[in-house]
């Protein structure tokens, strides 16, 4: 990282952060390893196995076909986005919160990893809330987890 003194490595402080995000992209690499990125909603969770990322979908779709190819994948969010203003062009700048990392993508498909996976997405959205899911919908969805494997995080603020 280049600018040391924006790096954020309080693990409390990165879940603050992301928890704060409401889209996370995913980059996967195409068969002429050309990048593709993708927009998700998601769930994230921090445990002592690790940082979980949770996306779900449908069950067919370029996303799919590529991580099929290479599961290894890299993800961005970011939050807390804010012009400031100078009285020259060079003078403006940007403060910001972002999450870099890459990851292994793999398909959930036990019914109760599923539901794990489907209760972190919607408490990402709405926390607190107790959630029940339609079985036949839940068995019609595709449920992706990203194990991140490497995280970093920047934050410049006033």
């Amino acid at each position: 990282m280049r600018r040391r003194e924006r790096e954020v490595t309080d693990s409390g402080v990165i879940d603050r952060i992301i928890t704060g995000c409401d889209c996370c992209r995913i980059a996967l690499c195409d068969g002429e390893n050309a990048p593709y990125i993708v927009p998700v909603s998601f769930g994230y969770e921090h445990t002592a196995d690790g940082c979980f990322f949770y996306f779900h979908g449908a069950r067919e779709g370029r996303k799919l076909e590529l991580m099929a190819r290479n599961p290894n994948v890299g993800f961005e969010l970011d939050s807390d986005h804010r012009i400031v203003r100078g009285g020259r062009a060079c003078d403006y700048s940007t403060h910001y919160c972002s999450v870099i990392g890459t990851g292994r993508l793999e398909r959930v498909s036990a019914y109760a990893d599923k539901l794990h996976a489907l209760d972190c997405i919607m408490a990402h959205y709405e926390p607190g809330r107790k959630w029940s899911y339609d079985e036949k919908a839940v068995h019609a969805t595709e449920i992706l987890r990203l194990t991140v494997g490497e995280l970093s995080c920047k934050a410049y603020e006033s």
